[in-house]
């Protein structure tokens, strides 16, 4: 992320010396943990590159109504994985401990709850009136994706075909990290998003959740970020179970599933291990990997297409990139 968009969202939040009190003290330093941690900024990057894109000159007038909007959408990533990290109980995020791990659910989902208000004093600094409908559309999509993430779990549903996981990445994915950003940049810049934004970040999100998936299971912990195999322990429905799932002997299927009713507490981490090394030596991983290899291509053909009359070419070439990089990533 820019140091100057973390400076920005860092800001709009209390700092512990100003508490008047010190359990707001502890509060102000619980705002403030997850944007300090950092992050790839991403989907911030994304948005600014848009702006450029359609003419925005960075450094320029309208540049600061841009560098609002992408501190909003920092600041939403944030409190979306305070949620998140809630929901799925994970140990971890971004190298240290989850939120909920160092001060407990009660307190962390407070700090989530702070945090979403403070998004929209970001989104309210940039005074683009387009923004607020902006924003409302990608929380709405992203919480109707997440429910069906978690009612999954929560239902203990297992009868899933790939068409399902397909549709949750892209209401759950697909619009907070490519879609929004795009259009986000083009109206911060005065231009109308161009329509087939929606359909190739569509594409191009469903890529690279598969691809997150995947190194879920095969990554480098130290440059992933998040615990390897958290999607086992929390029971995550990914296109490589789901097809796994499908050609598994009945034993292991057995043996899986049995694993999956269980709470992550209550998870044997020795048949976890075995289920990990099952899923790397199957199939199912090139599956997953050419999935996502056939949404990316399908996805960077439409957004070279929506980007092919941009005003600022170099820019252009700099998203293409960009979502090469991100649909192809190691870590």
């Amino acid at each position: 992320m820019r140091p100057q968009l973390q400076n920005m969202a860092l800001s709009l939040l209390p700092t512990p010396e100003a508490a008047p009190r010190p359990e707001l003290r502890d509060f102000y330093a619980m705002l403030r943990d997850y944007p300090q941690r950092g992050g790839k900024g991403i989907r911030s990057e994304l948005l600014l590159l848009s702006a450029q894109a359609h003419g925005l000159a960075e450094g320029g007038a309208g540049w600061e109504r841009a560098l609002w909007l992408a501190a909003a959408l920092e600041l939403f990533q944030n409190w979306v994985l305070i949620h998140d990290d809630i929901v799925d109980d994970s140990d971890e995020r971004r190298g240290a401990p989850a939120l909920h791990k160092l001060h407990g659910v009660p307190l962390a989902l407070n700090a989530g709850d702070a945090l979403h208000a403070y998004m929209w004093a970001a989104v309210q600094k940039a005074g683009l009136d387009a923004g607020f409908s902006e924003f409302l559309t990608m929380i709405h999509r992203t919480a109707e994706g997440q429910h069906l993430d978690v009612s999954w779990v929560e239902h203990g549903e297992w009868n899933l075909q790939p068409a399902d996981y397909l549709e949750m990445v892209r209401l759950k994915t697909g619009f907070y990290t490519i879609v929004t950003p795009l259009r986000l940049g083009a109206l911060a810049a005065g231009q109308p998003p161009h329509p087939d934004f929606e359909a190739a970040g569509l594409s191009l999100g469903t890529a690279f959740q598969i691809r997150d998936d995947v190194l879920n299971l095969t990554g480098d912990p130290a440059k992933y970020g998040k615990e390897i195999g958290g999607d086992l322990l929390e029971g995550k429905r990914t296109l490589v179970v789901l097809h796994w799932l499908q050609h598994a002997r009945e034993t292991r299927r057995h043996i899986f599933l049995d694993q999956m009713r269980r709470p992550r507490t209550d998870k044997d981490p020795a048949i976890i291990e075995d289920l990990l090394e099952w899923l790397r030596g199957s199939d199912s991983l090139a599956y997953a990997q050419a999935f996502a290899a056939e949404e990316a291509e399908r996805g960077l053909a439409l957004l070279r297409g929506a980007l092919a009359q941009a005003a600022d070419q170099a820019a252009a070439g700099q998203i293409l990139a960009l979502m090469e990089t991100l649909t192809q990533r190691e870590a």
